[in-house]
């Protein structure tokens, strides 16, 4: 842990799996936090999902895993929930992503928690919130992208809705309950009280659609998909080149849209009585395309990148994730980083928040199933090492090696 960090100091009890939860602590571990990443026996079910592997480990778990301690318990047990109950007592911030009203069956009341504790943070993170209708649903990321509409705008008009290639539903309310729990720290250094915090995935979609959410409302209109295209302005849409490869443009303004026409050599149509305004150039869209689509297929992308950019107006070609992340490492700012552990290393990408002056550090490899479950029961929570051997014995816990996490 990087004592020069914001969140030094603060301990998270983390009793998340999959991707929303363990997004958000992964990056409150980023921040600096103490992250005590809770698991069952079996571990976080993304420790098992199908795809590329780091000495058998899912990359899914590992890229969401970093910066934490892993303690494995048996939360169905008494002497497991006791265990967890002494940890919250010594943490700062609680967060779960449990169908609402799992905790309470489990023994652990946010509401009595607090009561107990006035200045516990307890952040809950679901597919639809602690109330209403849908609020015992299972909810996944593409369930929540669809029933906010952001499927409905993936994608282009006259082909089926399409899910966003990004964990958009998890990421997203992973990220407003990192900023919920940040305020509700900042709350507590004033007030010394605590917060519960309810963070909905459905809800962090629907804030996602912006300004398309307000539009809608305004017209009584369903957005069509937006393809590569813009609701509002004409020439912010992607263009295929002469060499098969994609470019953006986004001419947004009068003087970006009068560069477009110079660099691509139709100066006409910046008087053009049809395209003299945004509104017209909107209105007229599809004639006008059909004359920029012509022009770009003359040149490859490449060229056009380059001729747009040095007339300031904003260009970029359409790269595949490949080629983005070799453009980030060649780049040398830290936006991918090495996680080194004792037997593998892998790189991927870093928190995008910095701090100026604020060495960031090496980061903790993502923990084995319960790598530090002996130490946290000796070192921090008291516990016995025959006390220990007795929880092991009986499947209360699952600590790896005793000896050798006690040590």
């Amino acid at each position: 842990m990087n004592e020069q960090l914001p969140l030094a100091g603060i301990r998270v009890v983390d009793l998340t799996t999959f991707l929303s939860g363990p997004s958000a602590t992964q990056l409150l571990g980023d921040l600096g936090a103490d992250i005590v990443k809770v698991e069952s026996l079996d571990g976080d079910s993304s420790r098992a999902i199908v795809g590329p592997t780091v000495l058998g480990e899912s990359a899914y778990f590992l890229a969401n895993n970093r910066n934490k301690r892993s303690i494995a318990l048996n939360l169905k047990s008494p002497r497991g929930l006791e265990v967890l109950q002494r940890l919250i007592a010594g943490a700062d911030v609680v967060i779960e992503n449990f169908r609402p009203g799992v905790t309470t069956r489990l023994g652990l009341d946010p509401e009595a928690l607090l009561a107990e504790r006035p200045s516990l943070v307890w952040a809950s993170i679901s597919g639809f919130g602690q109330e209403g209708e849908l609020r015992d649903r299972p909810a996944y990321d593409m369930i929540v992208q669809a029933l906010s509409g952001v499927m409905s705008l993936n994608g282009h008009p006259g082909a089926p809705a399409a899910r966003l290639g990004i964990p958009a539903g998890d990421v997203v309310a992973g990220l407003y309950a990192v900023i919920g729990v940040l305020a509700a720290l900042q709350a507590r250094h004033q007030t010394g009280r605590g917060r519960i915090i309810d963070v909905s995935m459905l809800r962090g979609q629907l804030a996602m659609l912006s300004y398309q959410a307000l539009y809608t409302n305004l017209n009584g209109v369903a957005p069509e998909p937006q393809g590569a295209g813009h609701d509002s302005i004409a020439t912010y849409r992607s263009f295929r080149a002469g060499d098969g490869r994609e470019l953006v443009v986004t001419a947004n303004t009068p003087r970006m849209w009068e560069g477009l026409c110079r660099v691509l050599g139709v100066d006409e149509l910046i008087t053009d009585p049809r395209f003299l305004d945004a509104a017209g150039r909107l209105r007229h869209k599809h004639e006008l395309w059909a004359v920029l689509e012509a022009r770009f297929a003359s040149r490859p992308a490449a060229y056009w990148v380059d001729a747009l950019a040095a007339a300031s107006v904003p260009a970029a070609p359409v790269k595949n994730v490949l080629e983005a992340l070799a453009d980030a490492r060649a780049a040398g700012d830290g936006s991918l980083i090495e996680i080194k552990g004792d037997q593998a290393s892998f790189e991927n990408v870093a928190t995008p928040i910095r701090f100026v002056g604020t060495p960031v550090g090496e980061p903790a490899y993502p923990p084995a199933l319960g790598a530090d479950t002996a130490s946290i029961l000796v070192g921090e929570l008291g516990f016995s090492e025959s006390e220990v051997d007795a929880m092991i014995a009986d499947r209360v816990v699952f600590a790896d090696s005793l000896a050798e996490q006690v040590a």
